[in-house]
């Protein structure tokens, strides 16, 4: 009761409601009941596509490959479109939605926003620009992800030395350095179109588009325990967020070093951005709306609201793949779908009465 009592005290003054009539229970129920959800999504998303497979072929084909069933009665066609193509795919769609959407509830939590995202401090401008550079520059900048990654770590390490302030990094500096550092970045990927030929021109646009065209297993083992770890850390930190969104000076007075803490879940949360967009490209508005989302069902409680997060990114991002790839006879890239779908979803959340809540 105590516990709740002071939760209960540090959102309402930092104007985050509280979900009235649920307890700690009920939001762990709806959290499992995510997770379900989750999974029926990731079974019609592998059997959704051009080419017909039912649930049945899908759970052979598992079996076979987990050692448990006869290879004799699998087709060979179904092993390459299941377990080659589809399977990889979806992982992907859930670990790169998973990573953007606890990467949003961090940061809005720590610069106590609900307009922050994950790009907020110039991953995206900065993994654009070293994507960009291996297109056109391919024998210097040899791997596309490596050098979006190494840019967009690097964007953002210039961010937060540019707002360090006398051992402090206040807030507003670091979102106001992470503006400018994206738009200096945003201006060099401009400058590389400009220089560029047709076809790295249309590469480096289709890359900022996001796609997940090319996932595989190797993806999949390399950016899925990335995102599993940093689940885990910030989740382990998420009573910590719930005093940083009170403000340094509160954080402090409860004995938590803000400078310590807000270091710990930025660095966190921004490598777990780069990873997944040095993979997949840019893809918008996952780290807007899914912590939003998460808040409105179960409150501002980091301790839900990020494994919530989790759920629903990884839910929303399967969806649009699915969406991109079986609309039309061409492939959509699904940054386009999830932005086509992101600003209908911010004008609700302006005019619906818990969204003006939430937004202040």
């Amino acid at each position: 009761m105590t516990e709740y009592t002071t939760l209960h005290n540090i959102f309402k003054r930092i104007g985050w409601e509280e979900v009235e009539g649920f307890s700690e229970l009920h939001k762990t129920l709806i959290i499992a009941a995510l997770a379900l959800l989750l999974a029926t999504t990731a079974v019609w998303a592998v059997v959704s596509g051009t080419y017909p497979i039912t649930p049945e072929d899908v759970f052979a084909t598992l079996l076979v490959h987990l050692g448990l069933g006869n290879p004799a009665e699998m087709q060979s066609l179904h092993s390459t479109i299941i377990w080659d193509i589809r399977i990889p795919r979806i992982l992907m769609t859930v670990s790169v939605g998973g990573a953007l959407a606890i990467a949003g509830a961090v940061f809005q939590s720590v610069f106590r926003n609900p307009l922050v995202e994950p790009y907020i401090l110039g991953v995206s401008s900065g993994s654009a620009f070293g994507a960009a550079l291996a297109i056109v520059y391919p024998s210097v900048f040899f791997s596309i992800q490596l050098s979006a990654f190494f840019f967009g770590a690097l964007a953002v390490t210039l961010a937060y030395l540019l707002a360090r302030v006398r051992g402090e990094t206040p807030l507003v500096t670091l979102i106001l350095a992470g503006v400018v550092i994206g738009s200096v970045f945003s201006a060099l990927v401009s400058l590389l179109k400009y220089f560029s030929n047709d076809t790295e021109l249309r590469e480096i646009v289709f890359w900022l588009m996001g796609g997940f065209y090319y996932a595989t297993w190797e993806d999949v083992f390399l950016l899925s325990p990335a995102v599993i770890a940093a689940f885990l850390i910030l989740w382990a930190l998420a009573w910590k967020l719930n005093i940083l969104s009170m403000g340094d000076e509160e954080a402090r007075n409860l004995g938590i070093n803000p400078e310590l803490y807000k270091f710990v879940v930025i660095v966190v949360a921004t490598g777990i951005t780069a990873f997944s967009v040095s993979h997949v490209g840019i893809i918008a508005w996952v780290g807007l709306m899914m912590p939003h989302a998460s808040r409105m069902i179960l409150g501002p409680d980091n301790r839900f609201v990020i494994p919530a997060s989790l759920m629903m990114g990884g839910i929303y991002v399967t969806i649009c793949d699915t969406l991109a790839r079986t609309m039309t006879g061409s492939e959509i890239p699904v940054g386009i779908i999830t932005s086509i779908l992101g600003a209908p979803y911010l004008c609700y959340l302006l005019r619906n009465r818990r969204g003006r809540a939430i937004f202040g």
